[in-house]
């Protein structure tokens, strides 16, 4: 039989100190507010990090090939060759490559001028991520006849210039001195809830572009690459560099928007933060769980001394109840912060403002070895700092506790 473990149940399940049964359902308590702060706000700021890269990456790509040094509105002419772009391709981690432009344009509709920038893409173009910011109407039908007259403009335009899905307006573009105006029809309005991309940006035919702009048949502005690992942007940056003419460059998402990327790296800070202030208030609540379950049994420590038992059984014994506790708050903690995280992703229920933070609802991501490294962490380093409390017991005198009990 495990003695240590038989008393650590007896005191467990038959203890029947009021006192410390208090203190036990505070510490209790403590560790499972402790492990669902922890695991919720990992899950808010993955998920926070999650939605605003998703909704760059899905905008502006994961790498964008432009000339070596020009960053302006309307990018010089570029071509890349079959050959090249085939080998582009063929590099690992490369998903798609496909070809933009952009041009600044005026749309003067209603009384209201907007300037704009109109992102070209051709028919082949993935507009996966356009579908999902849909509100009203559909993608881009560039194979159609109107297809060049199509466009895709944001719900805060068609606010803003009282637009409606297949309303029609002109759009004024400036050429060589000279205003060139072309018609458009509402094909789609979209939503980002990101002001940079909702103010500025519509989505229309790179063929007209070209036109616009005299360029040849598979001239563009530049090239975007979509790439399956995130977390190997920067290798396959240097792939894609390797490979191209000495006049081009690439220039990866985290690059182009480093301002956004750097705010969203300081988040993780917040998250090591709150950690360390959970476990601080989970093990002060431990130590001083145990201190007094050590006191209120001086005379059964007493009395196991006597009978022979080592100071390091005795302190198993202690420190056996101390990890019930532990595993049963983060039991219940665990259970408390599952509940929450799944009534989120299914019904939405805590909202955000969307103007103040790009998302509508409160996003959460997380996977379950990440759950588990955060159970264990609290667990080991619970059980570390409470040895050093534990080492009280060695100082309790049997003949002291047994003559005053």
């Amino acid at each position: 039989m495990n003695f240590p473990l038989f008393i650590a149940k007896r005191i467990i399940f038959k203890g029947q100190r009021t006192f410390s049964k208090l203190i036990v359902r505070v510490t209790i308590g403590a560790l499972a507010l402790a492990i669902i702060a922890i695991l919720l706000s990992v899950a808010i700021l993955r998920g926070f990090k999650d939605e605003i890269t998703d909704k760059q990456r899905g905008f502006f790509s994961d790498i964008i090939i432009t000339k070596q040094d020009l960053n302006q509105a309307e990018n010089v002419p570029i071509s890349l060759s079959p050959a090249k772009l085939e080998e582009i391709r063929k590099l690992p981690n490369v998903v798609s490559i496909s070809p933009f432009a952009t041009k600044v344009g005026i749309m003067n509709v209603n009384g209201e001028v907007e300037g704009v920038l109109l992102k070209g893409v051709e028919s082949t173009y993935d507009q996966s991520f356009l579908a999902k910011t849909l509100v009203k109407g559909d993608t881009l039908n560039l194979r159609a006849e109107d297809g060049d007259s199509q466009l895709l403009i944001s719900a805060y335009l068609a606010e803003r210039l009282q637009l409606q899905l297949n309303d029609s307006f002109i759009m004024s573009f400036v050429q060589d001195d000279r205003t060139r105006k072309r018609k458009f029809r509402i094909q789609g309005i979209f939503r980002t809830n990101s002001e940079e991309l909702d103010k500025n940006y519509v989505i229309g035919s790179l063929d007209l572009i070209r036109r616009l702009n005299n360029l040849g048949e598979h001239d563009a502005g530049a090239y975007e690459i979509r790439i399956h690992d995130f977390s190997l942007l920067e290798a396959t940056t240097e792939k894609v560099d390797d490979v191209l003419p000495l006049e081009m460059k690439s220039m990866n998402i985290v690059e182009h928007l480093a301002d956004i990327f750097n705010w969203l790296k300081m988040l993780d800070m917040n998250d090591d933060i709150i950690f360390v202030l959970m476990v601080i208030v989970a093990v002060i609540n431990m130590i001083s769980s145990l201190l007094i379950t050590i006191l209120e049994r001086t005379f059964l420590i007493g009395m196991l001394k006597a009978l022979g038992m080592l100071n390091r059984e005795i302190r198993k014994i202690f420190l056996l109840n101390s990890l019930y506790l532990i595993g049963y708050g983060l039991l219940i903690g665990n259970a408390v912060a599952l509940f929450i995280y799944l009534l989120q992703n299914q019904t939405k229920f805590f909202k955000l403002d969307p103007t103040i933070y790009y998302i509508e609802y409160v996003p959460m991501s997380i996977d379950f070895i990440t759950v588990v490294l955060l159970n264990l962490s609290i667990i080991l380093i619970a059980l570390v700092t409470l040895f050093i409390p534990s080492m009280l017991i060695s100082r309790i005198s049997p003949i002291k506790t047994i003559q005053f009990k």
